[in-house]
């Protein structure tokens, strides 16, 4: 069992879905939902980092440890970093990177993700299988290509790999998998990586495990049968958690 820290990255200028950390779900905040999850995993510690007073306000209302940071960053990855440097982590401290929209992220999973890093696995991931052309083709739901060491391709938001009109949907559906909204990786590999500019892959799909791929670091990819949850993006899926979590 890996020793890990899980960081809950809250930006409140939410694109699609504005202030969604702190949307009501069941009585609690999105974040919270989050948050809970985290702390019942193996974590040792669990930081909340954030550039909002409000989300920082309403986070240490409920006892979580918060961690203000810059509102520059482009990712979640880029204030983790900024995290590990103000408390000073080691460069061979595993962080989960647990995004704040993922209010049913089992703490099985968590602990799944962080344990699949190892001497030659440096960052991990995970997803589960597709089962439909509808999820496929849901820009909202990000698609991950794996090689056979499963070890990550390519992440799309688009439909992925393209569908010739030879090739039934089963064999598409065997070929790619919903990726979900948690990372691992030593701290000296998350410095690495947001130690580089944006690469216009990850621009463009506004993805940042992009930037890992470009810079060649070997992202894992642990497969889960069932389903870790749904992540919210937008308005239609919080109301569907809200309905999910009563």
């Amino acid at each position: 069992m890996n020793d890990f820290f899980v960081v809950i990255p809250a930006r409140y200028a939410s694109e699609r879905l504005p202030g969604k950390p702190l949307m009501d779900i069941a009585g609690k905040t999105m974040l919270e939902h989050v948050y809970e999850n985290a702390c019942k995993s193996s974590a040792k510690q669990v930081v909340i980092a954030t550039e909002d007073k409000r989300i920082a306000s309403i986070a240490g209302d409920f006892g979580a440890d918060v961690c203000l940071t810059s509102r520059k960053h482009f990712s979640g990855t880029d204030r983790i970093a900024e995290v590990s440097e103000i408390r000073k982590w080691s460069a061979n401290q595993i962080i989960v990177n647990l995004q704040g929209d993922e209010p049913f992220m089992q703490p099985s999973l968590i602990d799944y993700c962080a344990n699949l890093i190892g001497e030659d696995v440096l960052m991990s991931t995970l997803a589960s299988p597709i089962s439909s052309k509808k999820d496929i083709d849901n820009p909202n739901l990000v698609k991950v290509l794996l090689d056979k060491k499963s070890f990550a391709l390519y992440f799309s938001r688009s439909s992925i790999p393209f569908q010739r009109s030879s090739v039934n949907l089963e064999t598409v559906l065997r070929s790619v998998f919903r990726h979900h909204g948690v990372y691992a990786y030593y701290c000296s590999v998350l410095r690495e990586i947001v130690a580089h500019e944006r690469p216009p892959i990850e621009v463009c799909e506004s993805l940042e495990q992009l930037r890992a791929l470009f810079l060649g670091v070997k992202i894992k990819v642990g497969i889960s049968q069932d389903t870790p949850g749904l992540g919210v993006d937008t308005e239609k899926d919080l109301n569907l958690a809200r309905k999910l979590m009563s």
